[in-house]
């Protein structure tokens, strides 16, 4: 008897109501807000270069390296064949291809190629753009772009490591970076005792002919492969000094940096985290003695505003995927983009992406104007309160995006979960929430022109609508009593951050999105939880607005 076909048996497998797949994206052209808010920061002779960037990082090869590079995360190497200590950490190729793509588009340097012509907002929307398929390169390229500032305190080592970050030529050879194309730099603050308390650090380091030598542990190190790292450690009885850590000696042996384990983490699975033991481990001073904390703090500012951009990507990314399965998928005779509440939920964190967008690219054109004092007052708050929030609203964005697909989004094939992995990282890399909002006070206590360069900025959009009228008459209030002020800063920043980004949209940006905003967010009876937008708000034009180019012609309303 001939055996029946079993494919020929399945008779109820034929495909229906799923999305197709989603091919190819383009993340400059197919994002409307990122176009327009350019324009509004100042980038816009960007342009071209953002375009061809947002062409190849939303390719689905740049997707699907991604996934390849997260799926066959690093590996430790600490011996070579012949029983060496090399402490090395072994990449999967589709790592190097998007490190090379990244360095090659400028995603480390854009900013110092283009001081003086809106470099950072171009340096941001680039970051919020590759964030979108892969987070865990941009780390060494955040720490890269971020360390110049603190490295210019030091003008021998800024001559002899600037070309180096300059360059756009990726090198991934483990050799001494006077013989490399290109170089990276990272940085090793915290310690296991102390977290954020890096004062309570007890690495020390003693003087040693033409450096120092460092002794201590460090317990996250990421990017362990970048070519030289800033570290904070005690001199005698100075206090915390600033470092420059390379991998290789001067003579051309390997520096001491023994890594002692990978950090198996939640997310951010391509990029390595390690522990890192010192031992007589060469360093050059960055900066003056005993003021490393306020050396570095000049690299933290800038991996803050990356922070900030990177979870508003992950933001934008999550809400795509969520339009194009609910443009595709019918429920109950509808599409479910079409449904009623589900066009609340979507038109509700599309009002989330854009507002975090403007934010964080506000911030970015401060940084851009550091020689104009208000500029700079508003840059150095305005980095901790980006930070702050973005970071804080990203999670419950991409749990609701997660939620828009069902079980398909719950499912290790979608992007869903690496995105909701990726999710909580930046809200605690460069400083929780009780630290954003701790330096918040910080500069309220010890800057004096903050906030009243803040305040100026939110006023500039005063009478543009009554809640926003009175968030400002609000925030004012809490910022003048200063009665148990620190215990109530995270409740002041998130007001900061909402006020500004109601200034924004209202002043600059799309008039359904502004309204939308407003009577949200800045309602005394907002909650946070997405799809509560009131009756009123013109979903339609808010979703057609966050709708990517290929889902254009979906219909969003109720069919008639």
């Amino acid at each position: 008897m001939k055996p029946r076909d079993p494919i020929a048996q399945l008779l109820t497998h034929e495909v229906i109501n799923m999305p197709s797949y989603m091919g190819n994206q383009n993340l400059w052209k197919d994002d409307s807000a990122l176009r327009h808010w350019i324009k509004v920061e100042g980038g816009i002779e960007h342009s071209d270069h953002l375009a061809r960037v947002g062409r190849l990082t939303g390719l689905e090869e740049t997707f699907e390296k991604a996934h390849q590079a997260n799926r066959h995360g690093p590996e430790l190497r600490a011996y070579d064949r012949y029983g060496m200590r090399i402490n090395s950490v072994d990449y999967h190729p589709a790592y190097h291809d998007l490190m090379d793509l990244a360095i090659s588009n400028k995603m480390h340097n854009f900013a110092w190629a283009n001081e003086g012509k809106a470099g950072h907002v171009g340096q941001s929307a680039l970051t919020y753009m590759f964030c979108q398929p892969e987070g865990g390169v941009m780390c060494p390229m955040a720490m890269t772009y971020s360390v110049v500032p603190s490295l210019r305190l030091a003008p021998s080592l800024a001559r002899e490591w600037m070309p180096r970050l300059m360059s756009t030529k990726y090198d991934k050879r483990d050799i001494p970076a006077e013989e490399k194309t290109s170089a990276m730099i990272g940085m090793f603050m915290t310690e296991k005792q102390g977290g954020s308390d890096v004062r309570s650090n007890s690495t020390v380091a003693v003087p040693d002919s033409d450096g120092y030598l460092l002794t201590g542990h460090k317990f996250f190190c990421s990017a362990p492969m970048c070519d030289a790292f800033l570290v904070l450690a005690n001199t005698d009885s100075n206090g915390i000094s600033c470092f420059l850590v390379p991998r290789w000696l001067p003579n051309g042996t390997r520096n001491n940096l023994f890594i002692q384990r990978m950090k198996d983490k939640l997310g951010n699975k391509s990029n390595a985290s390690t522990e890192m033991e010192f031992q007589d481990t060469y360093g050059v001073m960055v900066g003056e003695e005993g003021r490393g904390i306020r050396t570095i703090i000049e690299m933290v500012t800038g991996n803050r505003l990356y922070c900030a951009m990177s979870s508003a990507g992950i933001m934008r990314q999550a809400l795509v995927q969520a339009l194009h399965h609910t443009s595709h998928r019918s429920a109950f005779q509808k599409r479910l983009i079409q449904q009623p509440l589900m066009r609340n939920v979507l038109a509700d964190m599309a009002v989330e992406v854009e507002a975090s967008l403007a934010l964080g690219l506000r911030v970015a054109r401060a940084m851009d104007q550091q020689d104009n004092l208000a500029e700079a007052a508003l840059a150095r708050i305005g980095t901790a309160v980006a930070k702050y929030w973005n970071t804080k609203r990203c999670p419950s964005l991409v749990v609701e995006a997660l939620e828009c697909h069902g079980g398909p989004g719950y499912i290790e094939e979608s992007i869903m979960p690496r995105l909701y992995r990726e999710a909580p990282l930046n809200s605690i890399w460069e400083g929780s929430g009780n630290i954003m909002s701790l330096d918040v006070l910080r500069a309220i206590r010890r800057e004096p022109e903050s906030i009243p360069s803040f305040m100026a900025e939110v006023k500039k959009a005063r009478g543009n609508h009554p809640n926003l009228d009175r968030n400002i008459d609000e925030l004012q209030h809490e910022l003048d009593n200063l009665d148990g002020i620190e215990g109530r800063m995270r409740m002041i920043t998130e007001m900061m951050a909402l006020t500004l980004q109601g200034a924004l949209l209202t002043e600059h940006g799309d008039n359904a999105v502004a309204d939308a905003f407003c009577v949200s967010r800045l309602a005394p009876r907002y909650r946070g939880a997405f799809g509560t937008l009131p009756f009123g708000c013109d979903l339609d034009s808010i979703i057609n607005r966050a709708l990517p180019s290929f889902n254009a012609n979906i219909q969003t309303g109720d069919e008639k």
